[in-house]
């Protein structure tokens, strides 16, 4: 199994909450978040801060190298999540995106474009963030889900995806934007991509049903299959169970698959079998978090920096 793909980073920054609670700032248009029910504040927050630490422990033990970073405010409750507000790209590029939320605003942190540029080979990081002030927003790699491979984007349509923001960030990165609707049991538009697709170097999973439009879903189906991929449909169950939060990552001994126990233990035994001929499967266990709305996928950003050589 090859080592290297442009799909599959080997490398992460994650975030790990001191503070952690489902945020009711944007409970209104993601219909993923849940209550913490019966639990205090206290109580969650320490869950979340042990989910974090055990999920960097796993990957790190899987072989992928993890920049893990505090967050020891309380104003910020959705940092877990650090993949909204930065992306990075092979060729040294680096992207910071407008928020819809303005309590997500906060989160963008810049010791983490500093550790990139020391650690990694940064040519430049292009900013977006001004873009707020016009009402236009991208939430980055939950907006958009990046087919390094072929250069395409997949965007749902949703107050967090503005097709201006888009239209710069694919003339900016040479991919090829693909928007498209796609509504969950309720009919409200799903609220980031990155729940609904996970796409991996030789296998993608989608949830092509949440897709109305029939045409749309053949096209975005066949586009996925492009480069010869093998492409997993995700029912509505598994949808909402995290089944597309996951992301593939390269390890010590090759691909893997990292996910939540929760999407995994929603996946059929068929569907097993195609993501382990291509990628080995790492769960994690992330339910704390998951009450927020996201899980594995969105709490890892992706480093698709070349690194810089050590000096010795």
């Amino acid at each position: 199994m090859s080592r290297y793909s442009a799909q599959a980073p080997a490398s992460v920054v994650m975030i790990r909450p001191h503070w952690f609670t489902p945020n009711p700032a944007t409970v209104a248009d993601n219909s993923f978040q849940a209550p913490a029910d019966g639990c205090s504040p206290r109580a969650v927050a320490l869950a979340a801060h042990d989910e974090v630490t055990k999920a960097a422990e796993r990957l790190e033990g899987a072989g992928v190298t993890v920049h893990l970073f505090e967050d020891e405010g309380d104003q910020t409750p959705d940092s877990v999540f650090p993949n909204n507000w930065f992306s990075t790209h092979s060729g040294g590029h680096v992207a910071i995106y407008p928020m819809y939320s303005p309590s997500r605003r906060p989160e963008r942190r810049p010791d983490i474009i500093e550790m990139l540029k020391r650690a990694y080979r940064v040519q430049d990081v292009i900013d977006y963030s001004g873009l707020e002030q016009d009402g236009i927003y991208l939430e980055g790699t939950g907006a958009m889900v990046l087919d390094h491979i072929v250069r395409v984007a997949y965007v749902t349509r949703s107050r967090r995806a503005d097709e201006v923001a888009l239209e710069r960030f694919c003339t900016h990165f040479n991919f090829e934007p693909m928007m498209f609707s796609a509504a969950d049991r309720q009919g409200q538009p799903i609220y980031h991509t990155n729940v609904l697709m996970c796409i991996g170097t030789h296998f993608a999973m989608a949830g092509l049903d949440a897709i109305p439009d029939a045409g749309r879903r053949a096209e975005i189906a066949a586009r996925l299959r492009e480069p010869g991929r093998d492409v997993i449909a995700l029912d509505m169950d598994q949808i909402e169970s995290f089944a597309g939060n996951a992301i593939e990552l390269q390890g010590r001994e090759g691909a893997v698959l990292a996910l939540s126990e929760r999407a995994l233990a929603s996946l059929r035994p068929d569907q097993i079998v195609v993501i382990e001929r291509h990628a080995t499967i790492l769960p994690l266990a992330v339910p704390t978090i998951e009450l927020a709305g996201g899980s594995v996928r969105c709490m890892l950003a992706g480093v698709h920096l070349a690194r810089r050589a050590q000096m010795s």
